[in-house]
């Protein structure tokens, strides 16, 4: 399968008359059925105005914190039906994580897009068991591994009967607690013929601070997803929330909702321009 014909092959996604990124965006994770409705409401409205194709984004459950009284979820089947919601209600397409082979057949049911996170991409259970389902799969980059490796984790989904893949890059480990953003990782995951997305906001995050809480800069994510784009992104990830200081999880790297139209406009204006060479 081609690039187009992947996205393509997600339920209810539109496709740009005028060769935008894809986005993939939402919060963090769900808290409560009310958040998930009105960012996903938002968000479309804008992609629309825009003709970006979108894919909403949030995790039912959170299995990487850093301690063990941080918030990690509302429930998985509780957050999975608002998932669904999601898609019958606002008529969008859903991506969300999952942390095991077992978690791949349930969440499949309420779900478009299965996602393997960074740490987990190595896993050959979790990625057969995600390419079994035959939704679209859509693996992280660990921030460990070097932009060429991710083609071994692809061929595993490919070998499981599965085509439709997607990788994403969300930065690589710089000493203790920080992330470098390399662009040459955009490309080079683009030779394997797949659609390459950056995670824009998780490469942003500062781990490992002294207090359990992992950091962010958020004041720098305009700028990497203006380099994606111009280096030649397929897509754009990203996480959003109404009050990111009063989010559950991750909201020292997330975006002000009010701040997202703005910025995907001057990101389409970029897009545009780089279509024209």
């Amino acid at each position: 399968m081609n690039k187009k014909d992947i996205i393509a092959s997600i339920p209810q996604i539109k496709q740009s008359k005028s060769d935008n990124f894809f986005l993939l965006a939402g919060p963090c994770v769900l808290e409560n059925e009310a958040m998930a409705m009105n960012i996903a409401t938002e968000i479309k409205k804008i992609t629309e105005k825009l003709d970006i194709p979108f894919i909403f984004k949030a995790s039912y459950r959170k299995a990487n914190r850093s301690r063990i009284d941080s918030f990690s979820g509302i429930g998985d089947i509780k957050a999975l039906k608002i998932l669904d919601k999601v898609r019958r209600e606002v008529g969008l397409p859903v991506v969300t994580d999952i942390h095991s082979a077992i978690e791949a057949e349930m969440a499949a049911e309420y779900v478009d897009v299965l996602q393997i996170p960074a740490f987990l991409c190595r896993q050959t259970d979790i990625l057969v068991a995600a390419a079994k389902t035959g939704k679209v799969v859509n693996i992280k980059k660990g921030q460990f591994l070097a932009p060429d490796a991710m083609r071994f984790a692809s061929q595993k989904v490919i070998d499981s009967g599965n085509e439709k893949i997607i990788l994403t890059d969300r930065g690589t480990s710089f000493g203790y607690q920080d992330i470098i953003v390399d662009n040459r990782s955009i490309p080079i995951m683009q030779r394997t013929g797949l659609p390459v997305v950056m995670d824009v906001t998780h490469s942003l995050q500062q781990p490992n601070q002294t207090s359990g809480v992992t950091g962010g800069a958020p004041d720098m994510i305009e700028t990497i997803a203006r380099a994606s784009v111009v280096v030649g992104a397929d897509g754009l990830f990203l996480e959003t929330h109404p009050e990111p200081a009063k989010a559950k999880s991750d909201g020292a790297n997330m975006l002000q909702i009010n701040l997202l139209e703005g910025m995907l406009t001057r990101l389409v204006a970029i897009r545009q321009t780089i279509n024209k060479f």
